[in-house]
């Protein structure tokens, strides 16, 4: 696996690494506390998101622009697949202290299972006006609550062949 700051410095590159889930190299520790750095190279916009448990994210693919999350607590399920494709997409599920990345013409969707908060870091200036002008909405995810199984939840895929 990559060190962080080589992953970092593929994204600067604009040579996107095949993993999403990006490496957080140990966290300095003191008397004082600790500290994780959690990118070493160059980004845009930073935003705090707070999701309920149940929600849904995203559902979109970026034109431009990438984005790392930082789980900061609860847990994020995370799907993709490339833009355009209909096969069913890879899932990774993510909890508090890690991190994954989005890189462009990735069609992305998040589910939060739990109260979440989450930290994103993004290339391109993330008002909602440039947001949206660079993203294109898809239907990758579908979610809807069944009291009848475990987890009280049931994920659609309604675009794959």
């Amino acid at each position: 696996m990559l060190a962080n700051r080589e992953f970092s410095a593929l994204v600067d590159a604009g040579k996107y690494p095949e993993q999403v889930a990006v490496p957080l190299d140990p966290p300095f520790i003191n008397q004082n506390g600790k500290i994780q750095n959690l990118l070493l190279e160059r980004f845009t916009s930073v935003a705090l998101i707070t999701s309920v448990a149940g929600s849904l994210r995203a559902n979109h693919y970026h034109k431009t622009d990438w984005h790392y999350s930082y789980v900061v607590s609860g847990v994020v399920e995370y799907y993709w697949r490339p833009a355009g494709m209909r096969e069913k997409p890879n899932h990774q599920r993510f909890g508090a202290g890690t991190m994954f990345f989005t890189p462009p013409l990735v069609e992305h969707a998040m589910f939060f299972p739990e109260a979440t908060t989450f930290l994103t870091f993004a290339k391109n200036i993330r008002d909602h006006e440039h947001h949206e002008a660079d993203l294109v909405r898809v239907k990758l995810v579908n979610v809807r609550a069944r009291p009848g199984i475990d987890s009280g939840w049931e994920l659609l895929f309604p675009e794959t062949e």
